[in-house]
């Protein structure tokens, strides 16, 4: 088993940008970790092709949580691969799925409220995007505790960023993907966005707890992964 980061550059607002998903390799069977924003699929499948896997050996996508940037391109993998098993966690699932009104799209309209008017433009898009984001049916919903992927991987709940927010530690690897439970920021685990995050002690809880793993390698979705 191992875990491959995959770097995808792309342009937002005239400037480069980053996000690291990572791709889980057990027994010739791949494992996605998040799916990037919207229309990411060709840029994600294009990684996975250029670190010599075949997308048609990707049997999982695990989603940390459900925000625009970690679910874009969710309903396009599922679409065009039906076979996937998606995994989630059980309070994200009701978000994924459309069963409940996200967490996040609740707070950015209470936020347009009280923007000046120059913020007010990026507000609206930013909720524009939020409702565009499609739905997708969760096939295996987990909690805190739950060993996946034949045992190899411990579900970590991990609050604070959002509600239902989990990352993966692997105990073999001394390894964990964080998701925006930790950015990678000058080679330190921080907390990710925190003037967004729905409970700000719940994730400097989940910070401390991940940290208190004592993991040698942190893969963050932001930032690029850690080396202890």
């Amino acid at each position: 088993m191992k875990i491959v980061e995959l770097p995808i550059e792309f342009e937002f607002n005239g400037q480069k940008n980053h996000i690291y998903p990572s791709l889980i390799i057990l027994n010739n069977e791949l494992t996605l970790v998040d799916t990037g924003y919207t229309d990411f699929l060709t840029l994600i499948s294009k990684e996975i092709s250029k670190n010599g896997y075949e997308i048609k050996r990707l049997k999982n996508i695990i989603i940390t949580h459900y925000d625009d940037d970690h679910i874009g391109s969710l309903y396009d993998f599922k679409e065009k691969y039906p076979w996937i098993n998606i995994i989630a966690s059980e309070i994200e699932s009701k978000y994924i799925s459309g069963a409940m009104k996200s967490e996040r799209l609740i707070q950015a309209e209470e936020m347009l409220k009280n923007m000046s008017n120059e913020e007010t433009e990026f507000g609206k898009w930013f909720i524009q995007q939020l409702k565009n984001l499609k739905h997708v049916s969760i096939d295996e919903k987990v909690h805190d505790g739950d060993m996946i992927l034949d045992n190899k991987c411990r579900v970590v709940a991990t609050p604070g960023h959002t509600s239902g927010h989990i990352s993966l530690y692997f105990p073999s690897l001394k390894s964990v993907i964080t998701g925006d439970a930790a950015v990678n920021e000058n080679h330190e685990l921080t907390i990710a966005n925190p003037c967004f995050c729905l409970n700000i002690e719940e994730a400097e809880k989940s910070l401390r707890k991940i940290k208190n793993l004592k993991a040698k390698t942190y893969y963050c979705y932001h930032g690029g992964k850690v080396t202890l």
